[in-house]
């Protein structure tokens, strides 16, 4: 395979864009909000500042003989909230109006160097603070983002293992398979889009397992488009095919919630004139709509709380796992035995990286070969950090435990491993360097994942 083909190629912008396109996003900084409302605020706060000091006090309308000049509030604001160089072109404007209102009969004498230019320096400085402090902004929403996701997705697991147990112990008798071997099966379904190219990977097999436990009787599982429509390409039946209502006022009141409805909701203009029992939409943690379920037909004692929380987990399950294949798949193509979760979060953090300049770190534990070592390192495993991700490697030459810590720098780094060490004077009564534990860590910052992971596994194979 064509290593080349899993490296993200440059996106080279402001070609083919008109000169005026360019001036806005130049004045304007990309993420301070819309670029023709912020080149108008740009433009319009310095020139109604100046207007207003014309207007109020037309003999000295720039406050030369006042304690304060008033008129350099305008280009003030704009470098406070749209950076340096915004606040620049404010300045430039009031520079040029001391001209203007000299053209216009103002008597406004010799122009006075060393009030622009201090002026000049507030601004700059208003500039460069906004400009600090906005990037700070936006490093820690992106952070903060990352986080609520982690949390929900911590959330939902926490939740299915809950269920699972419950599940487990009603039906342990007449259900053959439990709910980890569910879940163990809509993973293997999701992978199968890096082997195969389907818009909807292993349908039949998703349907036949909701129906195992969501006692669903006559189903189809439709591919949609960006609307949320059925677009034709993957269409799964459940039971004998039965014909699909666009307009349906189910289907559409699923589609505008984006959420799973049924025919006992109390919303009487969601189920008025319905020929479905359940619809729900299978969307990524995104929030993208990748398919619908339509369930035309199944047991009136099914339709219950738990029945539809279930159903709902596991196309959530299956969509979250269709993301997370495809966004590891470039990672999996170089390093086939690469785990998917292991996958997902390197390629997740690299994203991270990209947008917000924050790194993450790699530590890779390298134990003695033997069975003493692989013992180890699966106790270690076990003692890791709920944020981290590890991958276990077994080879000839020995044991490995990549670790993988998001968001961590050089501190989060070292009390990883005063923790492990402190673990290992505790149960094997020495520490990192008397074990023989060889230690390596990696700071995913400039180096992509799939070729820093292959510089890791380089070294450790010694090629």
């Amino acid at each position: 395979m064509n290593e080349r083909a899993s490296v993200p190629q440059p996106v080279i912008r402001g070609h083919n864009r008109p000169w005026w396109r360019q001036l806005i996003e130049h004045v304007t900084p990309t993420g301070s909000g819309a670029g023709g409302a912020a080149f108008a605020e740009t433009l319009g706060v310095p020139v109604l500042a100046l207007v207003l000091a014309f207007w109020l006090n037309p003999l000295d309308p720039f406050f030369l003989r006042s304690q304060f000049a008033w008129v350099w509030l305008g280009p003030v604001l704009v470098a406070l909230r749209y950076g340096p160089v915004p606040g620049l072109t404010g300045s430039a404007i009031v520079f040029g109006a001391w001209f203007l209102f000299g053209e216009l009969g103002v008597a406004l004498g010799e122009l006075p160097k060393l009030y622009f230019l201090g002026w000049l320096i507030t601004v700059m400085i208003c500039g460069e603070f906004s400009s600090l402090w906005r990037g700070r902004v936006r490093r820690a929403e992106s952070v903060q983002s990352y986080l609520e996701q982690r949390l929900e997705y911590l959330t939902h697991q926490h939740y299915l293992l809950r269920l699972s147990h419950d599940r487990l112990e009603q039906d342990l008798i007449s259900r053959p398979v439990s709910m980890r071997d569910a879940l163990v099966s809509l993973r293997a379904l999701a992978a199968q889009r890096a082997a195969a190219d389907e818009v909807l990977p292993g349908a039949d097999d998703l349907l036949r397992l909701v129906a195992q436990y969501c006692q669903i009787e006559r189903a189809a599982l439709l591919s949609v488009n960006a609307d949320g429509l059925p677009d034709g390409r993957t269409t799964a039946w459940l039971g004998s095919p039965f014909d699909i209502e666009a307009t349906d006022a189910l289907i559409a009141f699923a589609r505008e919630r984006r959420g799973l409805a049924h025919v006992a909701l109390e919303d009487g203009a969601a189920t008025d004139g319905t020929r479905y029992i359940v619809v729900a939409p299978l969307a990524d943690m995104a929030g993208r709509m990748r398919a619908l379920l339509v369930v035309e037909r199944m047991p009136f004692f099914a339709l219950q709380e738990e029945t539809l929380q279930m159903l709902n987990l596991l196309l959530g399950y299956y969509a979250d796992g269709l993301s997370a294949s495809a966004l590891a798949a470039p990672l999996r193509a170089r390093l086939a035995d690469c785990p998917l979760d292991f996958a997902f979060e390197m390629a997740r953090m690299w994203r991270v990286r990209c947008e917000s300049g924050v790194a993450s770190a790699l530590v890779t534990l390298q134990f003695a070969p033997g069975d003493d070592g692989r013992e180890l390192m699966a106790q270690l495993a076990r003692v890791q950090r709920s944020l981290d991700v590890v991958w276990r490697v077994d080879r000839e030459d020995g044991a490995y435990l990549l670790t993988l810590m998001p968001l961590a720098g050089s501190a989060a780094v070292e009390g990883y491993r005063a923790r492990i060490d402190n673990w290992l004077r505790q149960h094997r009564g020495a520490g990192l360097d008397e074990t023989g534990i060889r230690t390596r860590v990696h700071m995913l910052d400039r180096t992509e994942p799939a070729e820093l992971l292959a510089q890791v596994l380089g070294v450790r194979n010694g090629r």
